[in-house]
């Protein structure tokens, strides 16, 4: 008991420095490519791929211009070597950016340089940025100018090129929607040429071009983004305030909230039956108020405390623990409430609603910006800090209500057991607008993103991990949800190319823009395009499959593959204090086990 208060004493100090007049700033993450006499390894930024195998090329460029990022291009089409893009920043969980083959003829091409330019059309309502450039940047520059980008992720570490290519995020149902890629008007895209055409040229496209819907999200996968054209509306200030309130009506009232709020959004805590409903629309820009939202999970921590609460994680799921993990749960809850997860209306909160710039308001990550020694972003890997699994599944908004329904029936079994996923920060529900892009969505949608607990070793089995794949293949399979490109453990991608009414639209494009796949990987083979794994022992463990043997969970440590508790065609790996039966798929579950 003596760390939970600990912890409860830790947290009182998050909040105070983040709160109070003192410049306690973060260390930097570090550049997400990194070389030595060896060669370069690209990492992301949790510093551990979802497979766990490092992600290792010849050599990396890093052009500085358009038509150095050509040459780049050209020269990986003579010499045939299979290329990627990646930027200053590396935030997607899967291996989208990694070229690395088995027979090693490979480079990277990094953005990170390649950000000098933003030309904004004030009179076109308009703005044309390097690919390279960053989110935050971009923001600053066209409120600077009077105006503001309406769509933006929750999350600015991010460049403008890698934002649209995976189909970033943050919430609307309103005007064109909450997904950056549908506010593209414009963008260019440097592809493999003939010889004739110096092996690289650029091609600009517009709405009117028949690829432009296959080039607004287009994972990195046809060629190399060098400008992204976004339009721009005039300067305004949005108003935010939360309802922390029970969660008896999410699956009933979901979209008449999405409807109401031009930026609505929900957090739903399952454990403690809470939802916290996000109240958020534009106010005119006369409106008082010099807001921001400083998302508390994206502020800088201090390095001890973001290590003494991962130490403890570990502990309870070691111990399997679940009145440890529940504490931790209603402590972080009972934070969020209130410093109103963020907001300030000054340099604190002091109540709702909270009224700022859009720019301000829009999406955060203060943990990326300082120098600092003993301050981080809290999942930075060099402190051994917070380590998760991130799940985001994108459902047709018809069906989201039964999913909700579902996962509540699996919570009501046991409460507690869905603790685990509240330490972080519940299930965060956006909203997304129906879109013509091939890999976009093509209704409106609903969006649930939610972390949890990963183990340092990939053989690891996790506390109630069975609970968590339940709820991922009641999503991904019972109801059909698409996955989040840059989020989610392998298991998620299963069949997603069957999801996509237009994905054999967008092969035809990739085939006539890049025949010799130089911008393909073995993992967009696999995962994307649906080449056959293959099962090896402990594989479900990490989700890099779905369990059909109890070899691929971990019976060594009590862990077997067992059926779902609510969703019966799910297979899940479930701990069992007793030897199962030679039959134990599909025979069901002790209740002593649950």
């Amino acid at each position: 008991m003596h760390s939970f208060w600990w912890l409860l004493c830790a947290l009182h100090h998050v909040i105070w420095a983040a709160t109070m007049l003192i410049s306690i700033q973060a260390m930097p993450p570090e550049p997400p490519v990194r070389c030595d006499k060896n060669g370069c390894n690209l990492y992301n930024s949790y510093g551990v791929w979802g497979d766990r195998k490092d992600c290792h090329v010849q050599n990396v460029t890093y052009p500085t211009t358009e038509e150095e990022l050509r040459l780049a291009v050209a020269y990986a089409n003579q010499n045939k070597l299979k290329v990627k893009v990646v930027s200053q920043f590396s935030h997607t969980i899967p291996k989208l950016a990694c070229p690395a083959t088995s027979s090693g003829n490979s480079m990277l091409i990094s953005t990170a340089k390649c950000n000098s330019s933003i030309e904004i059309d004030a009179k076109n309502l308009a703005v044309t940025v390097d690919a390279g450039i960053g989110l935050r940047r971009l923001i600053d520059a066209v409120e600077e100018a009077g105006l503001s980008l309406v769509a933006a992720p929750y999350w600015e570490g991010v460049s403008v090129g890698g934002l649209v290519s995976t189909g970033a995020h943050g919430s609307s149902w309103w005007g064109k929607g909450g997904a950056v890629h549908d506010h593209i008007v414009g963008l260019s895209l440097i592809v493999p040429a003939k010889q004739s055409e110096g092996f690289a040229k650029i091609v600009k496209l517009e709405p009117k071009d028949q690829i432009f819907n296959a080039a607004k999200v287009s994972l990195g996968l046809l060629g190399v983004i060098s400008k992204v054209k976004l339009s721009l509306e005039p300067r305004f200030k949005r108003s935010i305030a939360y309802n922390f309130t029970d969660d008896a009506q999410i699956e009933n009232i979901y979209m008449d909230h999405a409807k109401k709020y031009e930026f609505a959004d929900i957090t739903w805590y399952p454990s403690k039956h809470t939802a916290a409903y996000r109240y958020d629309n534009r106010v005119p820009l006369n409106a008082s108020g010099d807001g921001t939202y400083d998302f508390l999970g994206f502020q800088s921590n201090s390095i001890l405390i973001s290590k003494s609460i991962r130490a403890t994680e570990k502990t309870m799921d070691n111990g399997r623990s679940l009145g440890g993990k529940c504490t931790m749960a209603a402590s972080f809850l009972g934070v969020k409430k209130l410093v109103a997860n963020g907001l300030k209306n000054g340099l604190i909160f002091t109540g709702y609603p909270v009224i700022g710039p859009q720019g301000k308001m829009q999406t955060s990550g203060s943990c990326l910006y300082s120098t600092a020694a003993d301050n981080s972003c809290a999942w930075d890997p060099r402190i051994n800090g917070l380590f998760f699994y991130e799940t985001t599944a994108i459902f047709p908004a018809s069906k989201f209500g039964d999913f909700i329904r579902d996962v509540k029936k699996l919570r009501d079994l046991k409460p507690n057991n869905f603790c685990g996923v509240d330490i972080y920060n519940g299930f965060l529900i956006r909203f997304i607008r129906a879109s013509g892009a091939y890999l976009g969505q093509p209704e409106d949608s609903v969006v649930v993103d939610f972390n949890y607990f990963r183990a340092d070793d990939a053989l690891t089995p996790r506390f109630n991990q069975d609970v968590w794949e339940e709820v991922e293949q009641l999503a991904f399979f019972k109801y059909g949800a698409k996955p989040h490109w840059a989020k989610n453990r392998n298991l998620a991608f299963l069949d997603v190319q069957k999801k996509y009414p237009n994905f054999n639209k967008f092969v035809a494009v990739k085939r006539q823009l890049d025949p010799q796949n130089l911008f393909s990987s073995e993992w967009s083979d696999e995962v994307v395009f649906g080449k056959d794994g293959v099962k090896s022992d402990g594989c479900a463990v990490e989700g890099q499959c779905i369990c059909s043997e109890d070899r691929h969970c971990s019976p060594g440590k009590g862990y077997f593959c067992k059926t779902g508790l609510v969703y019966k065609e799910a297979r899940v790996c479930r701990y069992s204090s007793s030897p199962p039966s030679p039959f134990s798929v599909g025979s069901g579950s002790d209740k002593n086990d649950i």
